[in-house]
């Protein structure tokens, strides 16, 4: 009987789906609110991924917040910056990163339940078009400032309107 289950239990785990993003880490996760009322804030972080294929980030979810969207900034003239949703997420190319940072790509939060306090931990899972998951804990870091090379957001209305 015993047999009969260890090779049971090895069919099944020969029969799992082997995901191509499994090997995507994240490096300098943190996350920023526009302020202590705010209802919306932001995850930034490298994605790097070690493995042979691209990966696709296509969402993410959290605890944290009613909605969380993939986001990027558009110029949309005269300097003027927006964010917008990006849909089909984005690429971590194979042996390369992406980098998810202010003024650019990034997780958008909106909808908090609470505004984390600086060195929180603020838990959020990754979403990959394979069906891979990537839990990652990420800092409440409101006092760093954006590295060199890096816009800054300034003013900008983190909400977008959203009515959460």
């Amino acid at each position: 009987m015993f047999r009969t289950l260890s090779l049971a239990a090895a069919a099944a785990i020969f029969a799992m789906p082997a995901f191509a993003c499994e090997g995507v880490t994240v490096s300098d996760p943190y996350f920023r609110t526009s302020g202590a009322m705010a209802r919306s804030g932001a995850a930034f972080m490298v994605l790097n991924n070690a493995g042979d294929s691209d990966c696709q980030l296509v969402g993410a979810r959290s605890d944290l917040s009613s909605r969380l969207e993939l986001h990027t900034h558009i110029q949309i003239g005269d300097g003027i910056m927006q964010m917008r949703e990006v849909e089909d997420g984005f690429r971590i190319p194979a042996h390369g990163s992406h980098a998810l940072e202010r003024g650019a790509d990034h997780v958008m939060f909106m909808g908090l339940t609470h505004v984390p306090e600086q060195g929180d931990d603020v838990e959020v899972t990754l979403i990959f078009a394979d069906g891979s998951e990537l839990p990652v804990t990420v800092v409440a870091d409101n006092e760093r400032t954006p590295m060199q090379g890096q816009m800054q957001m300034g003013g900008h209305d983190m909400s977008h309107g959203a009515s959460n």
